[in-house]
């Protein structure tokens, strides 16, 4: 059974919904699901812009099928080949032949790496700046290296200025029916998926993030679509996605934020965390939040952590260590380079407290640009009464923190 949407008079999303999908890239939660995008340009020549994962190819080739019957398929563009992409080329070439494919240089590698029987096609090697005409649409090809990968490119459409923007620009959660940016209400149901998908598939590469927009400052106001990879296309409110994008490449908070994040082992850290939460929002500081690291899947935590300007990292004492899931949780904030970040620590240790030593040590020599409060509560075992004091101190620095 086909099911297209139209995204101009003569491109069609030929993609595909996925709700079977427990982990994206067997790693991340999507209880949401996730849409795989690919495109089909009908011209002159037939243009299909990527595939999409093998789990859902009937989908893709009974979208193609119906839009082009009998005819064939005359060009296959792969901006990117991860085979969440990439995995349905080879079924493509089987079933046209005839296809002339046309990706970089480092893709092809990638696609005989993966072992797709590439060779007997017409194979086209295209670099930044490099056109092609279809009929009436021209297109113009622009580098996208380690976003994320680093065979990635982007195909903008000069004709109908239509950004096929591979990974930039996607997001978790099925569309379900829905395309386009403005059938979904993305600032309440959508941004905390786009930023969870961002910062934990994107993440590390902000730097080459900055350099792929400053490339779209310039052509900018020629962009009528961003159709990308996952989640919905845009057609408006580009200004809206922009900003986002520019506050996780260059690592600045979105919201004047508190994120605690606890590991608690019978629940008296968990007390304090939520204690000082409390003595937060007394002061006026209301955007706060709690996450249990121990039950609370990383990714989330990483998108928070991009989100919010303070982190509030509170760990019992393990083997003399920090708890392994906080010790996790700031391995992957190392990895995915988080960085200008606000941090206050709380340790609980019975006989020996360790902990916030160790994370202050983390945060100085294995982070970015993290500057840690010199306000520190630490308790044994529980909070006594005797140590409230310290605790709306603590509240205190990190309410004057926000403030500033």
């Amino acid at each position: 059974m086909h099911y297209v949407r139209k995204v101009t008079n003569d491109i069609y999303w030929v993609g595909a919904n996925d709700h079977r999908l427990a982990l994206f890239e067997n790693i991340h939660p999507i209880p949401k699901g996730v849409s795989y995008n690919a495109y089909l340009l009908l011209d002159e020549q037939s243009v299909l812009f990527d595939t999409i994962d093998w789990s859902a190819c009937r989908q893709l080739l009974d979208n193609i099928e119906h839009l082009l019957g009998d005819k064939p398929l005359d060009v296959l563009v792969i901006n990117h080949m991860e085979p969440d992409h990439g995995a349905s080329i080879e079924e493509i070439l089987l079933r046209y032949p005839k296809v002339k494919v046309v990706s970089t240089e480092k893709s092809f590698m990638l696609m005989r790496q993966f072992g797709f029987h590439i060779e007997g096609h017409e194979l086209v090697e295209v670099k930044e700046g490099d056109t092609m005409s279809f009929g009436k649409h021209e297109v113009t090809f622009i580098a996208a290296p380690m976003v994320h990968w680093p065979e990635a490119m982007i195909t903008f459409d000069l004709t109908d200025g239509v950004l096929f923007s591979a990974d930039a620009f996607g997001s978790f959660i099925a569309l379900d029916g829905k395309l386009f940016n403005d059938e979904v209400n993305f600032d309440r149901d959508w941004i905390d998926e786009a930023r969870r998908y961002y910062t934990n598939i994107v993440g590390k590469y902000g730097p080459h993030v900055q350099h792929l927009l400053a490339k779209a400052a310039t052509i900018v106001d020629k962009i009528n679509y961003i159709c990308p990879l996952h989640g919905p296309v845009w057609r408006s409110d580009f200004g809206y996605l922009l900003d986002k994008y520019q506050h996780w490449s260059t690592y600045e908070p979105e919201d004047k934020a508190v994120m605690i994040a606890y590991a608690s082992m019978y629940g008296n850290t968990e007390s304090v965390a939520q204690a000082l939460a409390g003595k937060l929002v007394e002061r006026g500081i209301t955007n706060v939040a709690l996450y249990d690291v121990s039950n609370t899947h990383v990714s989330y935590l990483i998108s928070e952590a991009f989100r919010v300007s303070h982190l509030v990292l509170a760990s019992v004492t393990y083997n003399l260590g920090i708890y392994p899931v906080m010790h996790n949780f700031l391995m992957d904030m190392k990895a995915l380079n988080v960085q200008n970040r606000m941090v206050a620590l709380i340790e609980n240790g019975s006989w020996a407290t360790k902990s916030g030593d160790l994370m202050q040590d983390f945060l100085d020599d294995e982070m970015k640009q993290m500057t840690v409060l010199n306000q520190r509560l630490s308790i044994a075992s529980s909070l006594p009464s005797s140590k409230e004091e310290e605790l709306d101190q603590l509240a205190d620095a990190i309410a004057d923190s926000v403030r500033e």
